[in-house]
């Protein structure tokens, strides 16, 4: 059972992402304390004004590298995970001391996806998130490298911190890079590439994504857009700014709280104004007076409030921020168990439903087996799939098996739909636990990507297949093949039994959202477009 966090009023939940280039020298390994104690200081202040603080730490293996006088990162992966068991102690002793000098405690949290891939220990990770955060805790997370292989890992910090982000329900994710903020040029080779300070559809996005991650660390510009788009589904505004300059998060915190009253409260001035019947002069006069003076008053502080060793940088609110980008978080967030089936589990194949099944699932039906127009990949019964819309085609029949007559195919009705990007997360596979009865379609093991059989049973571009959502299956994907198309009625007759009437319960399938077709490494001269899906189960 999940826990509630408690939080008081005008608390925030900051998650800070730290990558390997923000905690040790690219070149010497040696640690950057001048920015790790910036960092300190940053979060320690923002607990005293009372809010929390979730730290998300890269590093262990270049603190490996240095313990252990190697030159660069090695290629043999039981090498790496030694490195990383090295250096993960010694990274939380430095934070551990850093931490200890302003008598803040902290507490290190190391995951996999395997850790998150069951609802329970999904649960139990985030029950001891919240219980920390109301002892007056700062987690410390990582991603458990000595354990992490390619099937369990994240791909890189930023996912884990956006993941991290949604688990604790944060206001605020910052992802410090090596830049200010995101450009629509590269700025190293272009002088008049200019700053994106806010996106509000990562889909429009037209920036430049060329820098890569540095040579400890795994990530890059691109995986920070992945991770924007991950945390914003969820409720999470997501700042990406300089890492050099930690101390700018609490400035700009402060300007994007202002930012939101500003808009409130110009907002409420104008509906008040327009149930009197107020001149448009009047009105205009009143939101700038109101505006002027939301900029100008600066935000109190709560009761908790004390000095730290060294005071934050101060900024006229009425001028510009520090430099960033911030991506705002979608009107309707993803939470809770929609939230895992989407980033918790990693998809072990797809299934291919028609308009009338997206249809009966946006209006909280389950998914039926007449609405499945194809089955890709070998999945077991409780995995998580993607759900793919497409339209079929008039000449394909439902596949039956060798018992059951063939049929004429059904009508699309109010059964099953779901789409999302097939790009969205699939940089990331992950191996979850079987159903104690769940077999196997074949003992090949399946590709992660939309490949469909050879001729698909669909159109492929008119109109082209397209990803709304994930869903945990309650049939294997070799049953699925011999229910597809069929009535509830026939399932029975196909498997010689019938544990469920339904492919997938309304409550196991969640959609994508605002999301579904943004592209996973969006480039400047390139915009795409999107349309609107629902977010998470709430639809």
């Amino acid at each position: 059972m999940a826990l509630q966090m408690k939080k008081h009023p005008g608390q925030l939940t900051v998650v800070i992402k730290l990558g390997t280039s923000s905690i040790v020298d690219e070149k010497t390994h040696q640690p950057l304390l001048s920015i790790l104690s910036v960092i300190v200081e940053t979060a320690v202040k923002l607990h005293a004004d009372g809010h929390r603080v979730v730290l998300v730490s890269s590093g262990a293996i270049g603190v490996g590298l240095r313990r252990m006088d190697l030159d660069k990162r090695p290629k043999h992966l039981p090498k790496i995970q030694a490195l990383a068991a090295i250096g993960q102690c010694r990274l939380m002793s430095l934070w551990d001391q850093l931490f200890g000098h302003v008598r803040q405690p902290i507490a290190q949290i190391l995951l996999t996806r395997n850790d998150i891939a069951d609802r329970t220990q999904y649960q139990n990770a985030q029950n001891t998130f919240f219980e920390l955060l109301n002892m007056g805790v700062i987690p410390i997370v990582n991603e458990n490298d000595t354990l992490a292989v390619t099937e369990i890992k994240f791909g890189d910090n930023d996912t884990l911190s956006a993941i991290t982000a949604g688990m604790v329900q944060a206001d605020y994710l910052f992802l410090m890079t090596d830049v200010d903020c995101l450009y629509d040029k590269n700025p190293r080779t272009n002088p008049d590439a200019k700053p994106i300070p806010v996106v509000e559809d990562i889909a429009e996005l037209e920036a430049d994504v060329s820098s890569a991650g540095s040579a400890l660390g795994t990530g890059g510009m691109s995986t920070k857009i992945v991770a924007a788009r991950l945390a914003t589904s969820a409720g999470v505004t997501t700042v990406i700014t300089k890492s050099s300059k930690p101390g700018n998060i609490t400035a700009i915190i402060k300007y994007a709280e202002s930012q939101k009253t500003t808009r409130l409260s110009s907002r409420n001035s104008v509906v008040n104004l327009q149930e009197e019947g107020a001149s448009l002069a009047q009105m205009a006069a009143l939101n700038l007076h109101s505006a002027n003076h939301a900029l100008a008053t600066p935000l109190t502080s709560t009761p908790h409030d004390t000095p730290a060793r060294t005071p934050s940088p101060q900024i006229d609110l009425l001028q510009d921020p520090p430099r960033h980008t911030r991506f705002l978080p979608i009107p309707h967030p993803i939470r809770d168990r929609w939230f895992w089936i989407l980033h918790g589990l990693a998809p072990h194949g797809t299934i291919y439903i028609d308009e009338g099944a997206r249809c009966a699932l946006h209006d909280k039906a389950g998914l039926l087996p007449v609405g499945v127009v194809d089955v890709d990949g070998n999945f077991a019964q409780q995995e998580a799939v993607r759900i793919v819309v497409v339209k079929r085609l008039p000449q394909s029949s439902p596949s039956h098996s060798n018992s059951q007559p063939p049929s004429s195919p059904p009508t699309p009705s109010r059964h099953s739909y779901i789409h999302s990007n097939s790009n969205h997360h699939n940089h990331v596979h992950t191996h979850t636990h079987m159903h104690n009865h769940a077999t196997l379609a074949h003992s090949h093991s399946h590709s992660p990507a939309l490949t469909p059989q050879h001729p698909p049973p669909y159109e492929l571009h008119n109109p082209a297949p397209y990803e709304i959502g994930r869903a945990v299956i309650n049939y294997s994907a070799a049953e699925i093949r011999r229910i597809k198309g069929l009535h509830s009625t026939q399932i029975h007759d196909a498997l010689g039994y019938a544990d469920s009437e339904y492919v997938a319960l309304r409550e196991n399938v969640a959609f994508f959202g605002l999301e579904r077709s943004r592209p996973s490494t969006p480039s400047f001269g390139r915009s795409t477009s999107v349309t609107s899906e629902p977010a998470g189960g709430e639809h």
